[in-house]
């Protein structure tokens, strides 16, 4: 054992061995810059893997995966994002998604009214496309007035789709949103739905609506390949395409449509009532001299809420009014 003492008394700097990754040198903060990275946009997700379109351009898809530098960042359809790595396309190839840029829109949804947890259904759309059947079934005015709080909140402009007009005559419900300037196209299954496509061309729109108010009949009409292509961008080529994921289908025409058949319902949690004034411009003053707390529901919930001074003052009218309140219980959970 003294031998042993003598030798290490001879060890110098030289003979010092470290394990590898348990240096004291500080880990760099520094991250490569991908200069060479390609520009894309998300298009289909599954099972950690993401299908992106080069360019937008839907014969240039590249199956990516997240960059370790990127963490739990996270990246749904509609994302722009950076690429490296083989962004051929090529079969049994990956890429790497390196940045996801700031978003310009997003589509959200809470389980429910109590679920402090959002999603992200869509980013970067541009509109809101909410189909709706006139009957059979009946229409659910709720579930439109609760996609409209989504869109105004998450900068969508939305697009109010009336279907089976074959059906029912569209003019009741048409009337009902009249004092929202809502923007609606009826449709009906013996016509073409060219008016629809001209509303949707070189725009980036999300769908939604229930079961049975004929959104995969309007889907196949628009992108007469639905099936094919979204057997293209369901992740790693398998073909999957779950009920809970939003997947972007290219029209012919130019543009996209993202389908989003996992969603039936919007918890808004996430929103606040003043998210929702600020889609009405003539209300948003106002709406900063009422009370902390103030929901605007107006007389009794509300006895000091300062938007009926607008429509007293003739600034709007008592159906715009009527037509925010309407949304602003949505939002509440009172709706139908």
């Amino acid at each position: 054992m003294a031998g042993r003492r003598g030798d290490w008394s001879r060890l110098d700097e030289a003979d010092v061995r470290v394990r590898p990754g348990k240096g004291s040198r500080p880990r760099s903060k520094r991250r490569p810059e991908h200069a060479d990275a390609v520009g894309a946009m998300v298009v289909g997700k599954d099972r950690g893997r993401w299908t992106c379109a080069v360019d937008r351009d839907p014969g240039h898809l590249v199956v990516a995966m997240r960059a370790r530098e990127l963490g739990r960042t996270p990246v749904v359809v509609g994302d722009q994002v950076d690429l490296v790595g083989d962004t051929t396309g090529a079969s049994d190839t990956l890429a790497r998604i390196v940045r996801v840029a700031d978003r310009t829109s997003v589509l959200r949804r809470t389980a429910d009214d109590t679920d402090a947890f959002e999603r992200v259904v869509v980013a970067n759309a541009e509109q809101l496309l909410i189909v709706c059947a006139l009957a059979d079934p009946q229409p659910r005015t709720g579930f439109i007035d609760r996609c409209l709080v989504a869109a105004f909140a998450g900068g969508l402009a939305p697009l109010l789709c009336l279907t089976k007009a074959d059906l029912a005559d569209p003019a009741p419900l048409l009337a009902r949103y009249a004092e929202l300037d809502l923007p609606a196209v009826v449709t009906r299954h013996d016509v073409e739905p060219d008016v629809l496509r001209e509303h949707l061309a070189d725009r980036v729109s999300a769908l939604v609506g229930h079961s049975g108010v004929g959104k995969s009949t309007l889907v196949n009409r628009l992108v007469p390949d639905a099936a094919r292509a979204i057997g293209a961008v369901s992740g790693v080529g398998k073909g999957r395409h779950t009920s809970t994921s939003a997947v972007a289908l290219p029209l012919p025409g130019g543009g996209w449509v993202v389908d989003t058949p996992g969603i039936r319902s919007f918890g808004l949690a996430h929103i606040e009532p003043g998210d929702i004034v600020a889609a009405f411009e003539e209300f948003v003053a106002a709406a900063e001299e009422c009370p902390p707390g103030c929901g605007h529901l107006g007389a009794p919930e509300d006895p000091g809420c300062y938007l009926d001074t607008v429509v007293e003052g003739g600034e709007a009218t008592a159906g715009r009014l009527e037509s925010l309140r309407r949304l602003l219980v949505s939002k509440a959970g009172a709706d139908e």
